[in-house]
């Protein structure tokens, strides 16, 4: 281990953090290309963390040091990087802003007791980015907001601003103003709203500060005064808002001392204007990270079970109680092997003492149940890719585990004479189906070892081996998640390629129909005579599959009657037409003949199956494929757009209704044919600029227009 920790460029160990009340959690969010991963490289560099700032294009940022986080040129994968600032240790996570990845923002959430909504000047906010406002809100998750690239020459402060107000409320409010340098173009510094001082980065960082200029003060003191108005109305001190509404000016540390704290409790949203290439706030940010943002000892710990699913008495944030972790995010390093993010929530996790692994509730998406005991040899402060050994790790802090054999994404970790079981957290269900194949023999091995390792880590990838199709399904987010999965497995060795996703239809008679089966040899040879005639009718769907004995004066000895049931079943299982299993009908046994030497179980097995091939090949069937219902969540402007894309892929829409969560939107619910929405996911999403989202769930079986069943069975016959 100490090798390889050499090769990823760590001098030593760190020190521990011993009080949870000096730990900040936060997780960095906001939409693709707003300046996540710049502004958390400028924040390491501002507190000496690390020498100099990366940069995305470059691939060299502490936080995107995934392989094809470098190649895409944007974060794929949730990033620890925690820096020190005034005694506190902030962990940062920062989080893939692309909509395909959340999964990776999830765990985020999972892990933090803050949030840091990062809103880009020139774009404003997305859909997206008030969806996840509104999330945070509805669990009272503290919230920041940083407006990012100031530098750049279409940035609007103020048009931000007010755009922020408009999503997130009106308690989001500036505890800066830029200030523009002498051209009028360039913002250079930063006014304070509530100690009226000018922050001056015109020399670079750390900024001069002095007085305001004249010219300064009518802003200043307009945006003083909202933002006092909003700091007091959150005030604990009901007298507060009486004594400023009386004419008495409120001391600045009883303004700070508050606002701090209704920033803790999640009713304040601060404002702060950063510009990560010049440094501008970022002195003023870390001291919102720092000095409004809870420590963990502020929140709540999720309930927690026994391992088979009995309460367990609640648990808080302390160093001394029962042991309790959790497994956030598990990757696999090439240097030592699979690496876990783990936040702990109560207790101290401790090297080479046994713990206890739980992972529960996620069958569905490839992670069985599974407990065990281990003993981990070593505990790292994970920055980026880097790791750092710690020697323990309390209550609050997030730290990193390495060659554990069996923590996946979501597992629990507790003490061995302890153990105990977090609830999963939500996640989306993965709705873009990828097939794959491997290109050899060979491949199929590695393939099978690397899938393994990609589902424990990404509980938002199902893998799905489909029986009926006979084809190895990745299903994914998007198509960006899909590219970085598949890019995952051939860097690891696999030759693989895609193909077309096939959807498991049904096969059925569309009316009823005789078939005559006859397995008759010359050849003198035992178990070589049977003959059977049956009728098969059509039955409502979902009845399943009926067999009826009418056979009279055994002309089929009675013993050989199930032998054709289960030639009939195995022929149904084949498919008749286009290879898919047959349903919904009856098969009537009327006729036959044996011989009392040559018939044979194995004989009336092969008849049974012709006759059921001959009564397809006379009568009339018909594909049956799922539909499915789905129900889909758009903002009202596009609900127009999204009906008449329903109707084009033959679905049927059964209504629409406003959002219960609000936020403009609305449910349209419909009924879709399952082969229309193999790539609903990604075209959804463009029809709606990134912000729809769907469900499905199979209703039913329904029959296959004509001419799209024919095309299916012309398909089938050529690959016969």
């Amino acid at each position: 281990m100490a090798q390889k920790v050499q090769e990823k460029g760590v001098a030593g160990p760190v020190p521990a953090v011993d009080d949870p009340g000096r730990v900040r959690n936060v997780v960095v969010v906001g939409h693709s290309g707003a300046g996540k991963t710049t502004l958390v490289e400028a924040l390491l560099a501002a507190t000496a963390t690390i020498g100099r700032t990366g940069t995305v294009a470059d691939g060299t940022t502490v936080t995107d040091h995934d392989p094809a986080a470098v190649r895409q040129q944007r974060s794929v994968t949730l990033s620890c990087a925690p820096l020190v600032h005034d005694g506190i240790k902030v962990n940062l996570l920062d989080t893939p802003g692309y909509a395909d990845f959340v999964g990776e923002l999830r765990a985020g959430l999972r892990a933090a007791d803050a949030a840091l909504f990062v809103v880009s000047s020139v774009d404003g906010v997305d859909a997206a980015t008030a969806a996840l406002w509104e999330e945070c809100a509805a669990v009272g998750m503290p919230r920041a907001v940083a407006v990012t690239r100031l530098d750049h020459p279409r940035a609007d402060f103020q048009d931000t601003l007010d755009h922020c107000q408009d999503v997130f409320g009106d308690n989001v409010l500036p505890l800066y103003l830029p200030m523009l340098g002498d051209d009028g173009a360039a913002v250079e510094g930063l006014i304070g709203l509530i100690t009226h001082r000018i922050f001056d980065y015109s020399a670079g960082y750390p900024p001069v500060v002095r007085d305001p200029e004249p010219q300064h003060l009518p802003a200043i003191e307009e945006s003083h005064n909202s933002l006092l108005e909003g700091i007091i109305a959150e005030s604990e001190d009901e007298t507060l808002m009486e004594r400023y509404v009386s004419g008495e000016i409120i001391e600045t540390s009883v303004i700070i001392e508050d606002l701090e704290k209704a920033v803790a409790r999640g009713t304040f949203y601060p404002v702060v204007p950063v510009c990560a290439q010049t440094g501008l706030g970022i002195d003023a940010l870390l001291e919102v990270l720092t000095s409004g943002f809870p420590s963990p000892l502020e929140h709540v710990v999720p309930p927690v079970t026994d391992v088979d699913g009995n309460p367990h008495a609640p648990l808080r944030c302390d160093p001394a109680g029962p042991l309790i972790a959790e497994v956030v995010k598990t990757t696999i390093d090439p240097y030592v092997g699979r690496v876990s993010l783990v936040r702990v929530f109560s207790g101290t996790l401790r090297p080479d003492h046994p713990v206890h692994i739980s992972g529960h509730g996620m069958a569905e998406r490839g992670h069985p149940d599974h407990d065990a005991d281990e003993r981990f040899a070593h505990l790292f402060s994970p920055l980026g890719a880097t790791l750092r050994e710690v020697p323990y790790a309390v209550a609050g802090d997030i730290v990193a585990i390495t060659k554990s054999t069996t923590a996946e994404t979501g597992d629990t970790i507790s003490g061995k004479d302890d153990p105990m079981l977090m609830a999963p957290w939500e996640m989306p269900e993965p709705l873009l189906p990828i097939a794959i194949v491997a290109k050899t023999r060979s491949d199929e091995d590695a393939l099978a070892k690397n899938l393994g390792r990609l589902v424990a880590g990404d509980p938002t990838l199902r893998l799905e081996r489909n029986a009926e199709t006979h084809q190895l399904v990745l299903w994914c987010m998007g198509e960006a998640h899909a590219d970085v999965v598949l890019d995952r497995l051939r860097t690891g060795g696999v030759e693989l390629d895609t193909e077309p996703v096939k959807v498991a239809l049904r096969e059925t008679f569309a009316a009823p129909s005789h078939g005559h089966g006859r397995h008759v040899k010359q050849s003198g040879g035992h178990g070589q005579y049977a003959v059977c005639d049956i009728k098969v009718e059509p039955l409502p769907r979902g009845t399943g599959f009926e067999f009826v004995d009418k056979i009279v004066g055994g002309v089929v000895p009675h013993n050989y009657i199930p032998s054709v049931e289960k030639g009939v079943r195995h022929q149904m299982e084949r498919g008749m037409v286009a290879g898919y299993p047959v349903v919904d009908v009856r098969v009537t046994l009327v006729d036959g003949k044996a011989h009392s030497v040559d018939s044979s179980d194995a004989a009336f097995q092969t008849a049974g199956a012709l006759a059921l091939r001959e009564a397809a090949e006379q009568g009339q069937t018909t594909l049956l494929e799922p539909i499915d219902e789905v129900t889909i969540r758009v903002p009202d402007e596009f609900v127009g757009a999204v009906m008449s894309d329903l109707s084009g892929r033959r679905g049927r829409v059964l209504g629409n209704e406003p959002d219960p969560a609000g936020q403009e939107r609305t449910l349209v619910r419909a009924e879709v044919p399952a082969t229309e929405l193999v790539r609903y996911a990604v075209e959804l999403r463009a029809m709606t600029s990134g912000s729809g989202t769907f469900s499905r769930a199979f209703a039913r079986h329904d029959p296959m227009p004509a001419h799209l069943a024919d095309a299916v069975k012309k398909e089938h016959a050529a690959t016969r």
